[in-house]
């Protein structure tokens, strides 16, 4: 039986950060903030979630409870529906970027479908770690090629899902790991245009716009901390 590829946006998010031969993540990278914003984006894609506004603050409101079929998504879901107390958009971000096992999680199920190949390596030749090297290239050709004819081309009828995955991807400075910078650089009002939500309709534009305001604050906190508790 045939399996299906079809790719949550928070598993597109990591075959973009994971190096297909290497099957690692570069040194340094904030790819699993852009994950917890994926995950919430796809909540809100798959009418899960919808965005409460309070001023400038931003909460999650569960709509439907029913289970996507993607334990990931579906644990997330679950801990919004039973939280207590309402928190931000950003707070939820960071929950979900830091949930244990992460990248083993999400690597894993891409692995199960045949997509990425579960290894072991050693570390100075001493320290042993999982790697998720890539042996089926098709489904991130595909998702490249999406982003490719987004922001290398003046389209305005940008999908939905491939614009909130511009938006996390620049966010978390992802695309330049799939794209040369300077052509990137040369399409800074392209993506500024994706990114703000003008070729896509009301829903999705909140939508992008809930995720940039929480990835970006959920990134730039612990910095903040990092930075904070340093001085003193």
């Amino acid at each position: 039986m045939a399996v299906n590829k079809k790719l949550f946006l928070h598993e597109e998010i990591m075959l973009l950060a994971l190096r297909d031969r290497e099957g690692t993540v570069a040194a340094g990278s904030t790819y699993h903030y852009a994950i917890g914003g994926a995950i919430l984006a796809e909540l809100m894609l798959q009418k899960r979630l919808e965005v409460e506004k309070d001023g400038k603050k931003r909460f999650a409101r569960v709509v439907n409870r029913t289970p996507i079929g993607n334990s990931l998504l579906d644990d997330c879901l679950t801990k919004l529906a039973a939280a207590k107390k309402r928190a931000q958009l950003s707070t939820w971000v960071s929950r979900f970027a830091n949930t244990k096992n992460l990248k083993h999680v999400v690597a894993g199920r891409l692995a199960e479908r045949g997509i990425l190949r579960i290894d072991k390596d050693k570390v100075l030749g001493i320290f042993t770690r999982t790697i998720y090297p890539e042996v089926d290239p098709a489904p991130e050709r595909t998702l490249l090629a999406r982003l490719e004819r987004a922001i290398f081309s003046e389209r305005a009828d940008v999908a939905p899902r491939t614009a909130v995955l511009v938006s996390l991807a620049n966010s978390a400075d992802l695309l330049r790991l799939a794209f040369d910078r300077k052509q990137l650089k040369s399409r800074r009002s392209r993506l500024e245009q994706i990114c703000n939500g003008e070729s896509t309709g009301k829903a999705t534009r909140e939508a992008i716009e809930a995720m940039q305001a929480a990835v970006m604050v959920a990134c730039i906190m612990p910095a903040i901390m990092a930075s904070s508790a340093a001085t003193h």
